[in-house]
């Protein structure tokens, strides 16, 4: 690949953490001064970025016009939108959609809770493997082969104190989800915060994205979670029959 072009999608990552000026991009980069005024400039000519009053680079709206065209080529996400906004209206709580990018675990679609607490994800951002319920439920369905692979290259952090920590207890926790057909992160990623997760599987009956629900714990306490588990359940089986599946070729 040009290093020219790798070069300009490393600024388009840097302005991704916030807006930046000339001089502090040039400082970051690996390249002359000149050098990365022309990437810039290029990127500004193309409207991936744009200068504020400033003068200052910001992501600019061409990025933003792509970004939303390739969500939309998403199948699953188109089906699983108004199933998910549903959901949303429903419970009142937060709800991702995610699925597998490459090898990580992506969010694809999220739906604010109307509560006033936030939760730190948001659309493109990965989810820890070995602690969110989401990851959990699309990890479940893969080859016990793939599983055990996925589970022995992880770095456990231990992002909470209740944080699996090492393969042997992802797998257990893995066999579970198959078997009972969803998973929880039991604040095993944020502290204040649970989560219930089920599979959305395709014509062929694969999990191909996972939904879930997320309460922070001073709104609900763990019964109370796993009250949100029927509607859940049947959003995401709404969803997998819009996909194709029926539940005769369910795995």
């Amino acid at each position: 690949m040009s290093q020219s072009l790798l070069r300009a999608l490393d600024l388009l990552g840097e302005l991704a953490a916030g807006p930046a000026g000339l001089d502090e991009l040039a400082s970051r980069a690996p390249v002359h001064k000149t050098t990365v005024m022309r990437l810039l400039h290029g990127l500004e000519e193309k409207g991936f970025v744009v200068r504020d009053g400033q003068q200052r680079y910001l992501l600019g709206p061409k990025l933003f016009e792509l970004s939303s065209l390739a969500l939309e080529q998403r199948d699953v996400r188109a089906a699983a939108h108004p199933h998910l906004a549903r959901l949303n209206e429903l419970t009142g709580y937060t709800i991702h959609l995610a699925a597998f990018e490459g090898p990580d675990v992506t969010y694809i679609d999220k739906l604010e809770s109307r509560q006033p607490v936030r939760m730190y994800s948001r659309i493109g951002l990965t989810a820890a493997l070995h602690a969110a319920a989401v990851a959990k439920v699309l990890l479940a369905d893969l080859p016990p082969s793939r599983r055990e692979a996925i589970a022995a290259s992880i770095d456990y952090v231990p992002l909470t104190e209740r944080t699996i920590a090492g393969p042997e207890e992802l797998l257990a926790e893995l066999d579970r989800v198959a078997a009972q057909g969803w998973a929880i992160d039991d604040s095993e990623h944020e502290a204040f915060v649970h989560c219930i997760a089920a599979p959305i599987r395709d014509a062929n009956g694969g999990v191909v994205a996972a939904a879930s629900c997320s309460v922070p714990t001073v709104l609900l306490d763990r019964e109370g979670l796993l009250g949100l588990l029927a509607p859940l359940l049947a959003c995401t089986e709404a969803i997998s029959r819009d996909l194709g599946w029926a539940p005769a070729t369910r795995a």
